[in-house]
């Protein structure tokens, strides 16, 4: 058999020399420890926090060691690829600040002297290939109907090959040159498979970044390298792309750690020398029976990353949620360091987490209401108000009608307040959160046997409102008020004989704040009725209850 005349039969108008690939992606000149890393994602419908975690982890560990990070977009699976899920993937990256040394802009634009960056561009040279480890008897065409190791296929293994044999080679491996040429003739679809140099016995060792050694069986397929379509499936295309475009450190699920072996034997026959590859574990939540499972889209709206910018959350308190589950010591440098933005946390590839994290959305919350707290009243008025430009219209109308008066509600208890509320954990809570100032509570957070107390106690409160000039006049108001009805003014004398005093000053300071807010907690009430002013707060004390 002339392997270089099979190869020329299937690939008769593929004349690129492999020596001028090469010439075409030269080798990086990169400093001492830096890394070469990538984000390879396919345009699949959205950008699932599995994947943007990698891409978080990518972008640190380029950042972190003046390294290079590229963005290639996987997009030869045909079946999978929605038309605009690029575009989702490019919104996401940037809304989350992560940028690239390389990549292709929406428009086709090669940025990087390494492209093109998008695989289903780079056709010819995957064909090249093929065609070369054809011609050196390390691949050979399949012309199977269904070439993916289907029904048929496994119906040929099984008359040709001992059931008891562990092999798994395909039966048009030892195809002659005259049968290649007769399916050609006739216009047979073909897809390559490698020819696995493996028995079924053999077992390998491999090194994981995160993981230390490995041990596996080795590959004993001839698995497909490239489709019937002509297309690469993941194995070869990677194998190529990253040896081309100079990666150091693939960073990937650890779902892959069963294919590494074929992988690797993949590099042997090419020629290449093998990757690092960096097998992240996945993001798991907890089931209802109480078992670990990994997030899924299908039932977890958290694991597309469009849920985070349309529910309003920071970025940084996503980032730095991802931050907690790649190392768990970012959580005690945030103690140590609670003014300083998260891009001074350094790690390397040793300290990411070898342990599958669960997503928690309390955590996230904490997390969120901590990166709020930092922000300035201004601050968070402009962040509120973008997100209400983008998801709600009418309530940005409202915020941008009356500017002052909403960037002072955002400063309630917070600019220069030596414990600032953390309430507030995103942006679409907020309008909710703060409903009192939009309208008149029609539902008041009070228990039945109050009622009657509080209608009386905001009836006398009414006759002798006048509008305080600072929170200590007001409390003062109050306090004289409640003492002439029969409250407490002093707590400790309430303690010993709470049934002499229709209440103490504080059940009455709750009156007014569920009657002007509708609840029990709100910021400092003072500043509510500053915000509101004397004839909203007045008419809301008449119509309270």
């Amino acid at each position: 058999m002339d392997n270089k005349d099979i190869a020329g039969l299937l690939y008769p108008d593929v004349n690129i020399d492999i020596e001028d690939i090469f010439k075409r992606y030269p080798k990086r000149k990169l400093k001492e420890g830096a890394v070469v890393t990538r984000f390879a994602p396919s345009p699949t419908g959205f950008m699932h926090i599995g994947n943007f975690f990698q891409a978080f982890i990518s972008y640190n560990l380029a950042k972190n060691t003046d390294g290079v990070l590229f963005l290639r977009i996987e997009d030869t699976d045909e079946k999978r690829k929605i038309k605009e899920a690029k575009a989702v993937i490019y919104e996401v990256l940037e809304r989350f600040g992560i940028k690239f040394d390389e990549y292709q802009t929406l428009d086709g634009k090669d940025v990087g002297e390494y492209g093109p960056y998008v695989q289903s561009q780079r056709e010819m040279i995957y064909k090249a290939f093929a065609k070369k480890l054809v011609s050196e008897g390390k691949a050979f065409p399949c012309f199977c109907k269904k070439t993916e190791g289907k029904e048929d296929v496994l119906k040929q293994r099984e008359t040709k090959f001992n059931e008891d044999d562990e092999k798994e080679y395909d039966p048009c491996r030892d195809l002659s040159y005259d049968e290649v040429k007769a399916h050609i003739d006739r216009g047979d679809s073909f897809a390559i498979r490698l020819k696995t140099k493996n028995t079924g016995t053999e077992r390998i060792k491999f090194y994981d970044l995160i993981k230390g050694e490995l041990e596996a069986k080795a590959n004993a397929k001839d698995f497909v390298i490239v489709k019937s379509d002509g297309i690469p499936p993941y194995a070869f295309a990677h194998a190529i792309d990253d040896t081309l475009m100079g990666t150091t450190v693939a960073v990937r699920g650890e779902e892959y750690i069963s294919s590494t072996p074929a992988h690797l034997e993949l590099f042997e026959a090419l020629g290449f020398e093998p990757i690092k590859y960096c097998h992240n574990p996945l993001i798991c939540k907890i089931g209802e029976n109480g078992n670990r499972r990994k997030i899924s889209k299908r039932y977890d709206p958290e694991a597309d990353m469009r849920y985070y910018f349309v529910n309003g959350y920071p970025t940084d308190s996503v980032l730095e949620y991802l931050l907690n589950m790649i190392n768990s010591g970012f959580e005690i440098w945030r103690k140590n360091n609670p003014d300083k933005p998260w891009t001074e946390f350094k790690f390397g590839i040793n300290d990411i987490t070898a342990v599958a994290p669960i997503f928690d959305m309390v955590k996230l919350n904490d997390i969120s209401k901590n990166v709020i707290v930092k922000m300035s009243g201004e601050e968070l008025y402009k962040n509120w108000l973008n997100y209400a430009k983008e998801f709600d219209g009418e309530l940005a109308q409202i915020l941008e009608k009356d500017e002052q008066k909403y960037i002072r509600l955002c400063q309630m208890d917070r600019d220069g307040a030596a414990k600032p509320r953390k309430d507030i954990y995103n942006y679409s809570m907020m309008k909710e959160y703060f409903d009192y100032i939009f309208s008149a509570p029609k539902d008041y957070e009070l228990a039945q046997e109050d009622k009657e107390k509080a209608k009386e106690f905001i009836a006398e409160y009414l006759k002798a409102f006048k509008m305080p000039n600072s929170n200590e006049e007001w409390f003062n108001d109050v306090k004289a008020l409640a003492g002439t009805l029969g409250y407490a003014t002093d707590n400790k004398l309430y303690k010993q004989n709470p049934d002499a005093y229709k209440g103490n000053v504080a059940k009455a300071c709750e009156f007014i704040r569920v009657a002007i807010t509708g609840h029990k907690n709100s910021p400092t009430l003072f500043t509510i009725m500053s915000i509101l002013g004397e004839d909203e707060v007045k008419e809301r004390l008449k119509n309270a209850f």
